[in-house]
């Protein structure tokens, strides 16, 4: 989270002195990192970011990917593009590596976890839960006593 935290900082210095391309990058760390963050707090181990390693991997792979096209293709003193599909080319990266290969991403690890469901990796996050939330009250949960019954 402190990474994360100085991510956030150095995006904020960024915006102010106006380093746009430092800012894209700077913000894809931060968009990846989230999700890795949100991995690693569940592990017991520090930066294991399982299940979500490919997912990771291939986001922070493919934004780069797509700044960089952007970045390369783009420049606000052009006045005629060269188009591809109907689209100018830094557009079409923009559209493609931005929009449309993190959604075939999101949608391939749907599925993913889907076909994982009896699996480990569900079986660990669940007993991980069950062991966190044993012996704690929690604020709006009804104890279940040995029986079945309620405990109120």
């Amino acid at each position: 989270m402190g990474v994360l935290a100085l991510l956030a900082a150095a995006l904020l210095v960024a915006a102010a002195v106006q380093a746009y391309r430092v800012f894209s990058y700077l913000a894809i760390g931060l968009l990846v990192g989230s999700i890795a963050a949100a991995s690693i707090e569940r592990n017991a181990s520090e930066l294991n970011v399982a299940p979500y390693n490919g997912l990771v991997v291939g986001w922070t792979v493919v934004f780069a990917a797509g700044f960089t096209g952007i970045w390369l293709l783009w420049n606000p003193s052009v006045t005629s593009y060269s188009y591809v599909l109907g689209l100018p080319t830094a557009t079409l990266v923009y559209v493609v590596c931005i929009w449309l290969l993190p959604i075939l991403g999101a949608f391939y690890y749907a599925f993913v976890f889907a076909r994982i469901g009896d699996d480990e990796v569900v079986d660990g996050i669940m007993d991980d839960a069950r062991e966190a939330q044993r012996g704690r009250s929690l604020p709006l949960s009804t104890r279940v006593e040995a029986d079945g019954g309620d405990d109120q």
